[in-house]
C-alpha cells in the first residue's frame, strides 16, 4: 500500500545544489535537518550500502524536494514498493493489477494502464521520495563509494500511516485477486511508538480479513527499529503471509532483531556468505514458518542480493522454483542495464563459484556448473534454490530492482 513519485538524481549534485559542504559521515535513524541528511548520506556512501530514512521537518523537506525535482537531469518515476511491484506485474498484458496507495496526479500519469486505482486512493498532492544515487568510485570530499548504490529519504505521512490499507482490503471483494502483495510496513517507522503499535494491530486485523485461499506476499524494506521488526515477525504479520521478499540488509536486521543465527554479525563484508544467509533463511522458516503444529502460513522466502538469489520453500506448497528464481535473476540483469534481454558484454559474475550450504550444520560443498546455473539443496523439509546473478557493470537504474526481482519471481511461482 505504499506508492509515491521517486525523484532520482545524483546525491552529490543535490547536496552541492543545497550548498552543503562535504564532511564526516554519521548514521541518523531519523533525519531532522540538512546537516543530518549530509552526514547520513556520507556515512552510507562510504559503505556503499543502501538505506532509507524519514525526514521529520516538513517545510525543509518540501524545499529539498522542490530543488531536487527541478534539478536538470533529475528523473521522475513511479515509486514505492507496492506501486513498483504493481507496475512490473502490469507489463504482462494478461494481468490486471489493483493498486491502493496514495496516488497523486503525477503518479497517476506515470502508472501503466493495466494498473487500476480505486477513487478512494486518489489524493491532490503527490508523495515525493528522493533517491540520491552515487556511482562506484565516486568521491565527495574524503568519502569514496566502493560500489554504486543509493540513499533514499522522504517526509511521507500518508504511506507512513498505511492510510490506504483498509481501502485496499475492502476493494478485494470486487477485484477478486489471484495474489495479494503487501508492502509499506517499513514506512511506519516515522510514527510514534504508540501510533505504530495501534496501526500495526489494525493492519493485522485487516490482513486477517483477506480470504485464506488468496496467497499473500510481503515485501520487506530497510528498517532501523528492532522492536518493531520483532513485532512484525513474532506475533503479528509473518504468520499471516505465505511469502516474503527481502535483501541482505533486511535479512541481517531480522536475525539481529530476534537473536537468530549469526545475530552477532554487525555487517556483511563483500558478497554475503551463502552458508550464513542459508542458516538465517532456514531459521526463519523453522521458527516462524508453517509446520504441523504451528498456525502460520509462511512457506516461502525470496532472498536477493547483488551477486545471487536464493528461493527457500517449505516442501509441498510451491512449484516451479527453478524458473522462478532464474526469472528473478534475469530481471535483475535486464532492469539494471535497461536492456530487453541480457547483454553479455554488459554483465559480469560476482557470485562465489564454490560455497558451503551452512555455517552451523555439517554443510555440503557446492560448485556451480554454468550449464545448470540453478543449484538445489535440501534441509529438514525445506528446499533451497540458488542462482548466481548476471550483475550489470554500469547500472542505469538500481531503484526498484528488489521489487522487480520479487514480482518476476512471483509471476513464475506455482502455489499449491
Amino acid at each position: 500500500v505504499n506508492a509515491c513519485v521517486d525523484v532520482v538524481l545524483s546525491g552529490v549534485k543535490l547536496l552541492e545544489a543545497l550548498g552543503l559542504e562535504p564532511g564526516d559521515g554519521k548514521n541518523h535513524a531519523v533525519l531532522n535537518s540538512r546537516q543530518d541528511l549530509k552526514e547520513a548520506f556520507a556515512h552510507f556512501m562510504e559503505k556503499g550500502a543502501a538505506a532509507e530514512r524519514f525526514f521529520s521537518n516538513a517545510e525543509s523537506f518540501h524545499h529539498i524536494a522542490r530543488t531536487a525535482s527541478e534539478y536538470p537531469g533529475a528523473q521522475l518515476y513511479v515509486g514505492g514498493n507496492a506501486a513498483l511491484i504493481g507496475q512490473k506485474l502490469a507489463t504482462n498484458p494478461d494481468l490486471k493489477v489493483l493498486l491502493c496507495g496514495p496516488v497523486g496526479p503525477k503518479l497517476h500519469e506515470l502508472l501503466d494502464e493495466n494498473v487500476v486505482v480505486p477513487p478512494e486512493s486518489m489524493q491532490e498532492r503527490d508523495e515525493f521520495h528522493l533517491i540520491l544515487e552515487y556511482q562506484a568510485g565516486e568521491e565527495w570530499g574524503q568519502v569514496r563509494a566502493p560500489n554504486a548504490n543509493r540513499f533514499i529519504f522522504s517526509h511521507d505521512l500518508s504511506n507512513g500511516a498505511l492510510n490506504m490499507l483498509e481501502v485496499f482490503v475492502s476493494s478485494l471483494d470486487e477485484f477478486q485477486p489471484d495474489l495479494v502483495v503487501l508492502s509499506g510496513l517499513h514506512m511506519m517507522e516515522g510514527q510514534s511508538k504508540e501510533m505504530r503499535q495501534r496501526r500495526l494491530m489494525e493492519a493485522v486485523a485487516s490482513i486477517s480479513d483477506i480470504p485464506t485461499d488468496i496467497p499473500i506476499h510481503l515485501e520487506l524494506a530497510s528498517m532501523t527499529d528492532q522492536d518493531f521488526m520483532s513485532n512484525i515477525m513474532h506475533q503479528q504479520v509473518f504468520p499471516l503471509v505465505n511469502s516474503i521478499g527481502l535483501n541482505e540488509q533486511e535479512l541481517l536486521f531480522l536475525t539481529q532483531s530476534a537473536s537468530g543465527p549469526h545475530a552477532s554479525l554487525t555487517s556483511w563484508s563483500g558478497v554475503p556468505d551463502v552458508g550464513v544467509v542459508s542458516d538465517i533463511l532456514f531459521w526463519i522458516l523453522k521458527e516462524h514458518g508453517k509446520t504441523a503444529d504451528r498456525a502460520s502460513d509462511l512457506t516461502r522466502i525470496h532472498f536477493h542480493t547483488l551477486a545471487y538469489h536464493i528461493l527457500v520453500t517449505v516442501d509441498g506448497y510451491w512449484g516451479n522454483q527453478v524458473a522462478a528464481v532464474a526469472a528473478g535473476a534475469r530481471a535483475a540483469g535486464t532492469q539494471a542495464c535497461a536492456t530487453e534481454t541480457i547483454d553479455t558484454s554488459k554483465v559480469f559474475l560476482k557470485a562465489p563459484l564454490e560455497f558451503v550450504t551452512s555455517q552451523t550444520e555439517a554443510p555440503s560443498k557446492i560448485s556451480l556448473n554454468p550449464d545448470e546455473p540453478v543449484v538445489h539443496w535440501h534441509r529438514e523439509g525445506i528446499s533451497f534454490h540458488f542462482t548466481p546473478v548476471l550483475v550489470c557493470k554500469d547500472p542505469v537504474r538500481t531503484v526498484g530492482l528488489g521489487d522487480a526481482i520479487s514480482a518476476e519471481g512471483l509471476l513464475y511461482s506455482e502455489v499449491y
